[in-house]
């Protein structure tokens, strides 16, 4: 018979303590600790939990044979992109972000949109009604989609058993719980059983599964840190509400690569892909207007345009404001002190503003090049000439120093009609950059590309 006692769970990390504590000695949260009741089962004889080791035996690591993956298209190009080019059979994706940011939008359409892929698709949050109302809006119809309203996990477990589908989606694994337990859904104990039980069932199964996880206030999915560590992949979707684009990034991922980047548009009748990034990331009327600079980035295996905007002013009160949005504002400060020792601009009392539009984040180091021409062109109140782009990053020196991929940034600028693309020197390699219709201008230090740029 088992006996219960009572625990002190971190919600943070899932480290437990006999009693409460204040701050978690593993991860260093304070007042994360939540109290469960658990159950403990009699402790078998020793050794009898062994017995059923010797299923297996240990093989060479050139005795195994390579498995291919056979992956299921999802009719979504950019969501197919992100996982890798499709979904593995047998593999589990979670996928958090902020409420109402379109994770169940995003994944009811996917399921309405598999035609002839038999799926379950498990709400823990809406009935069914609200679902049928959603799909109505989406447009979409499939006979092989099957709903159901449960937060029990045996209840769910039965379910995938009778229906056998090729793909489920639980929405959301907060919601569900386990008769087993004591503790209440959402708990670190109860999202650590149901998401491992889950994928038990999914790996014996050779069935996908993806997952919907909320987030909490610091951004970080929600619950204990292990269910990211067992699940395959873990997507971020993210964007501002206020804004019609949606960017879906891959942070692990087992089957793929982590740099990939998925970008939506919300429309009521769904998500739109976009296709072209550079699209929602350039404004079309932006011509004598200072502070704006145009960087050719890569996120994943695609280049596309950001436009960088910039606002300085002279500081009202005693300390100067250093602000970014959709940038790291630590390298905003590095790069402002570049400008100061290197170059001579004096920012040290201005109010420095750094946007990047179409609410994205932007983590390339080559933008460096246009975050810095943004805010000397805000700084001079002198307009950037229309049809020049540049990439380059900018070093402690003052250097321009090389990027990758410099052949597909400039095809990119040049098929978006820009006529002047500053890069960095080192990234000259002849006759090669000949081939494009775009004018290649090669800079070495940062006085330099202002000197090409401003004149």
């Amino acid at each position: 018979m088992a006996k219960s006692k009572t625990v002190y769970v971190c919600s943070s990390c899932g480290a437990d303590s006999p009693k409460w504590l204040g701050k978690c000695p593993v991860c260093g949260e304070w007042n994360s600790y939540v109290e469960e009741i658990v159950a403990t089962k009699q402790q078998q004889p020793h050794g009898g939990s062994l017995s059923s080791g010797a299923k297996q035996k240990p093989l060479r690591i050139n005795e195994i044979e390579e498995g291919r993956e056979i992956r299921i298209d999802l009719k979504d190009n950019e969501l197919n992109r992100v996982l890798g080019g499709g979904l593995v059979k047998g593999s589990m994706v979670l996928i958090g972000g902020e409420p109402g940011i379109g994770k169940s939008t995003l994944l009811l359409q996917t399921a309405l949109r598999l035609d002839g892929v038999r799926i379950l698709y498990v709400s823990g949050e809406e009935s069914m009604s609200q679902l049928k109302m959603r799909a109505s809006r989406l447009g979409i119809e499939n006979g092989d989609c099957y709903i159901v309203c449960d937060t029990s996990l045996e209840s769910v477990c039965t379910h995938i058993k009778n229906i056998s589908p090729q793909l489920v989606i639980i929405d959301s694994i907060q919601t569900i719980s386990s008769d087993m337990l004591e503790s209440s859904a959402g708990s670190v104990s109860q999202v650590r059983e149901c998401a491992a039980a889950i994928l038990r069932v999914a790996k014996e199964n050779d069935i996908p599964v993806m997952l919907i996880g909320h987030i909490n206030k610091e951004g970080s999915i929600a619950g204990p840190k292990v269910l990211e560590h067992i699940v395959d992949t873990v997507l971020q979707f993210e964007g501002d509400r206020h804004y019609m684009y949606r960017v879906l990034r891959s942070i692990k991922n087992r089957f793929g690569s982590t740099s990939e980047l998925g970008i939506y548009e919300m429309r009521q009748n769904g998500l739109r892909e976009v296709e072209n990034p550079s699209e929602l990331l350039l404004s079309q009327s932006h011509e004598g207007m200072s502070g704006v600079a145009v960087a050719v980035a890569i996120e994943g295996m695609r280049a596309f345009l950001i436009e960088t905007q910039s606002l300085v002013s002279s500081a009202v009160y005693g300390t100067p404001q250093r602000s970014a949005t959709g940038f790291d504002s630590r390298r905003m400060n590095m790069l402002l002190a570049v400008l100061e020792k290197r170059v001579g601009f004096k920012l040290a009392q201005k109010d420095v503003f750094l946007n990047i539009a179409g609410g994205i984040k932007a983590n390339d180091p080559a933008m460096d090049l246009a975050v810095i021409s943004a805010i000397l062109s805000s700084n001079t109140d002198i307009a950037i000439e229309t049809g020049i782009c540049m990439t380059g990053e900018v070093g402690l020196s003052g250097e321009i120093r090389p990027v990758n991929r410099i052949e597909q940034r400039i095809s990119e600028a040049s098929k978006l009609g820009f006529r002047r693309m500053i890069i960095p020197a080192n990234n000259i390699k002849g006759e090669e950059l000949r081939k494009f219709a775009i004018e290649v201008v090669p800079v070495r230090r940062v006085e330099e590309a202002f000197r090409q740029i401003f004149g």
